[in-house]
């Protein structure tokens, strides 16, 4: 039988100054109800080394940032407070644009039999985009929240769910799984 757990991914405070008006509420909900069901939380965040040490300048994504910036010591690289880890709920931090890369994520999905991965988070062509394709791949069964997530481009967004993401797993509203979830 699938285990689930619900992953919030780079809800940090500088990529939510980009998100688009009204999505932090649908990320709320999807928190809310998995903590209701008690499905397992996974915060994920990116963090870099300070001085960017494990950023290769060829990386066009992450060579290129300035200095400082999801670093330990960067306040704008914190979870938002709406969404902020309980006592008990894992954080990984990550250092690539999937949530698996550069972190122990495999290992604690292992260790928790946990097989069903519902993503939500910022942005959709980039970090639910790369982890959706590497659980596939890694043979979980993936949903995405369609409304938890978001790009800076609503078009890739609204392409990647219909036509790249719906393809791996299931794409589905918050409200929808929190129905199923009987939350």
């Amino acid at each position: 039988m699938s285990r689930t757990a619900l992953l919030l991914m780079d809800l940090q405070l500088r990529n939510l100054a980009h998100a688009p008006d009204g999505y932090l509420p649908h990320a709320v909900r999807a928190l809310e109800a998995a903590r209701a069901a008690g499905v397992p939380v996974i915060h994920v965040a990116l963090q870099l080394r300070e001085g960017h040490t494990d950023a290769h300048p060829r990386n066009k994504t992450f060579g290129a940032l300035p200095s400082g910036l999801f670093t330990p010591g960067d306040p704008e690289a914190a979870i938002h407070p709406d969404v902020a880890p309980a006592d008990g709920e894992i954080v990984v931090h990550k250092n690539r644009v999937s949530a698996f890369a550069g972190n122990d994520l495999r290992q604690l999905l292992a260790v928790q039999d946990l097989t069903h991965l519902v993503l939500a988070g910022i942005a959709t062509g980039g970090i639910v985009l790369s982890t959706a394709l590497q659980a596939a791949d890694l043979d979980h069964r993936v949903t995405v929240l369609s409304d938890a997530c978001a790009d800076p481009d609503p078009e890739l967004h609204e392409t990647l769910l219909r036509s790249v993401l719906a393809r791996r797993g299931e794409v589905t509203t918050v409200d929808a799984w929190a129905r199923s979830l009987g939350a």
